[in-house]
């Protein structure tokens, strides 16, 4: 048992099984947040920790041998927004590589609406930006697949309670009486033996669970930190720049990785040089592709992301550098654990249109703006 004191109270962590070196796979940080003082910080997610694109690759590829053989088809993915976005997508694309016939979809939630499309909600109610959104396919296959599926496999970096991962069964299972079966796929189980034991009773429904890491908490809370701004200011209806090309609207397929664009790069980058490909946002899948291929040609390069989720200075976190929201919600976002002098290149992916926020981002950390129009339409931007 660990028993850790944190800014915003105690934290006790039992640890039953673990298939890699814990520190390599997760530490605990505290929570700037009223609703939970603690974090379980996954490190091979390239989200709040930089992280070497083979060592997401390995997640990615043992989430997917996790899932049972065998699953009733069609299978339809869904990663919760934000951190387990790129989780998600990896762990699908694995899947896919390892069963290339199967019947099976990938979308993933979103804190944003897609102008004129259909999406329904669920809460993560712990959450410092408790509102989520799925849109609907607007594809018929694609549509056909999500309303007929009978597998559901829902993927997220930790799961705590379960509680979100329920919510999102139940949202989906309203568009679709035909699930049978619910896959959890997720880094740290912490819900505990008891909860685990009850799974089938709580989803209604079969359910398998596969992780790296499988334990429990407790949580006393005796200074609980609350934000100084607010993480989600939604107004329905206003465009952010969201795309539609990168999982929201769904995907059968995994995407292309950008080797040309590696290529190009690759002709500046000494042998010795250090480089780090930076996600925005929601935006991470593209900067894990664009690393893992300047990676296969031998380039020493990190992945991560700013993120929304504010998090205290301690623990996992040693550094916290704030920045504007390039999605023009008008929240503080931040990049964690970032060190200038670490790096000798900095490729910033953004599917937002070129804006302030950021320019703002490319000049402060030094590096090159490159804007996703779509997988194989990809425009540097100039910094201004």
């Amino acid at each position: 048992m660990q028993r850790l004191s944190l800014p915003t109270g105690v934290l006790e962590v039992k640890i039953d099984s673990c298939a890699f070196k814990q520190d390599d796979l997760i530490e605990f940080a505290a929570r700037n947040n009223m609703r939970r003082g603690f974090h379980f910080l996954s490190k091979v997610i390239g989200k709040h920790w930089p992280v070497a694109p083979h060592l997401m690759l390995t997640i990615h590829e043992y989430l997917a041998s996790r899932i049972p053989n065998g699953l009733p088809q069609p299978v339809v993915f869904i990663a919760m927004a934000e951190t387990g976005i790129g989780l998600g997508q990896g762990v699908f694309e694995a899947y896919k590589a390892s069963h290339p016939q199967s019947d099976a979809l990938f979308l993933h939630s979103t804190r944003y609406h897609l102008q004129g499309q259909t999406c329904i909600e669920f809460s993560e109610t712990h959450s410092h930006a408790p509102r989520h959104f799925l849109h609907l396919p607007t594809q018929a296959v694609f549509k056909k697949i999500l309303t007929s599926a009978r597998s559901l496999v829902l993927v997220d970096d930790e799961a705590s309670t379960g509680n979100t991962l329920e919510n999102l069964a139940s949202t989906v299972r309203e568009l679709n009486h035909f699930i049978e079966h619910i896959h959890l796929a997720v880094i740290s189980n912490f819900m505990g033996s008891e909860a685990n034991q009850s799974l089938c009773n709580r989803f209604d429904a079969s359910v398998t669970l596969g992780c790296a890491l499988n334990g429990e908490y407790s949580f006393k809370a005796e200074n609980m930190q609350e934000a100084t701004c607010k993480a989600q200011l939604f107004i329905a209806n206003v465009d952010r720049g969201a795309s539609p090309s990168f999982g929201r609207m769904g995907l059968d397929r995994p995407i292309s990785q950008p080797d040309l664009l590696a290529e190009r790069l690759n002709t500046n980058i000494d042998s010795h040089h250090r480089v780090l490909v930076l996600g925005t946002g929601e935006f991470l899948h593209m900067a894990f592709l664009l690393a893992k291929s300047l990676e296969a040609l031998g380039v020493s390069v990190a992945v991560q992301s700013t993120t929304r989720s504010p998090i205290l200075n301690w623990g996992a976190v040693s550094n916290t550098l704030e920045l504007t929201d390039n999605y023009a919600e008008g929240i503080k976002n931040y990049l964690y654990n970032f060190f200038p002098e670490d790096y000798d290149h900095i490729f910033i992916c953004h599917e937002t249109p070129p804006n302030q926020a950021l320019h703002h981002l490319a000049k402060t950390v030094g590096g090159r703006l490159f804007h996703f129009l779509s997988e194989h339409h990809i425009e540097e931007i100039p910094v201004c």
